[in-house]
């Protein structure tokens, strides 16, 4: 199994990254704020416009370190890769399976069982724990649909019909979400999903989390070999990785949207973390940032047993755990992709 090596997040939009040997510096002017083993690294996440030294782009791209850049807002801008990992026979495979609309279904349908599976078992985890301090009925009769739901997915093959179920579930789970929210619940009111530019406190947590997480899986896919770009539930569009939103899709529940959780309940972002602008969009501030980026680290350490490899794997492990099951099934190895299933 891999190794789970550090992340590197630069919040300031005045940093610049450069090359000095085999370290990352850090400049901010003509001042030196940073530097850090390239072989202690497997990312480099910057939140700003500065940018960094063709050397760096270079040394990155050779050692396989994932280069990405986002606004000082969160928004994905670019990420550096290098050369192609993987044999090309895999990469033919997944072309060939995202062309054929029946094992394309296939395994979106795998996807958003585990999507859904997850999702039902966040609400269970919550009544389990603090049934007394919520709609204990509402989030059951959800968690109940959810279940059967899971039914009508393992028997769906039109592509369609999967997403139109996939888009229920999402509604009806998201319709409980604010249950979960136990503490500052008048200042991280939830009363529905709503991105580009989010416009309450929970969604700007949510789409940066999303943010966090596409970039892990995407940077997990091309570590196996696998095209991130290329998907079998999300359509295909220039610039938009397809395959890493498709294998997000089972994660989503149980790693960025309980982090979320846990960040309002245990009061770790408060009301002062957050700006408005003109438009009504709510966005992070850099401070609040910071300490967000510190905890989604010490999450990223934390250990799960993986009910399908059946060992102990930290959650920064999981999504190249889950490319690399991916990566196998496309190969012929696996009957079928074996979704994470978490309780």
């Amino acid at each position: 199994m891999k190794k789970l090596l550090n992340t590197l997040y630069l919040t300031s939009p005045d940093h610049y990254l450069s090359l000095e040997g085999e370290n990352v510096v850090v400049r901010d002017g003509e001042e030196t704020v940073g530097r850090v083993p390239l072989h202690n690294l497997e990312a480099i996440v910057s939140f700003g416009y500065r940018g960094a030294s063709p050397a760096l782009m270079g040394a990155c791209a050779e050692k396989g370190i994932d280069l990405c850049f986002l606004t000082p807002q969160g928004k994905f801008l670019a990420r550096i890769c290098g050369k192609v990992r993987g044999n090309v026979i895999l990469r033919k495979n997944q072309f060939e399976a995202a062309r054929d609309e029946a094992i394309s279904c296939r395994i979106a349908r795998n996807f958003i069982l585990g999507k859904v599976f997850n999702s039902r078992w966040v609400l269970e985890r919550t009544l389990r724990d603090h049934e007394m301090q919520i709609d204990a009925e509402r989030v059951s009769q959800v968690s109940q649909s959810l279940q059967q739901s899971l039914s009508v997915i393992r028997a769906c093959a039109d592509p369609a019909q999967l997403r139109g179920l996939e888009g229920e579930a999402a509604s009806q789970y998201f319709g409980v979400f604010d249950e979960m929210i136990l503490q500052q619940k008048e200042v991280f009111r939830f009363a529905g999903r709503n991105r580009r530019p989010p416009l309450d406190r929970v969604n700007a947590l949510l789409s940066f989390s999303y943010t966090l997480l596409t970039s892990m899986v995407s940077s997990a896919l091309e570590s196996v070999g696998l095209d991130p770009y290329v998907g079998f539930l999300h359509t295909d569009r220039p610039g938009r990785v397809s395959l890493a939103l498709d294998l997000m899709e089972e994660l989503r529940p149980v790693l960025a949207d309980r982090f979320v959780l846990t960040l309002i309940n245990r009061n770790i972002v408060s009301a002062k973390d957050f700006s408005v602008q003109e438009n009504g969009a709510v966005l992070l501030k850099d401070d609040a940032r910071k300490r967000i980026l510190t905890e989604w680290q010490n999450k990223k350490k934390e250990t799960i047993r993986h009910p399908f490899l059946d060992e102990k794997v930290e959650w920064g492990m999981v999504p190249f755990a889950q490319a690399m099951l991916l990566s196998r099934y496309l190969r012929g190895d696996l009957d079928e992709y074996p979704p994470l299933l978490w309780k």
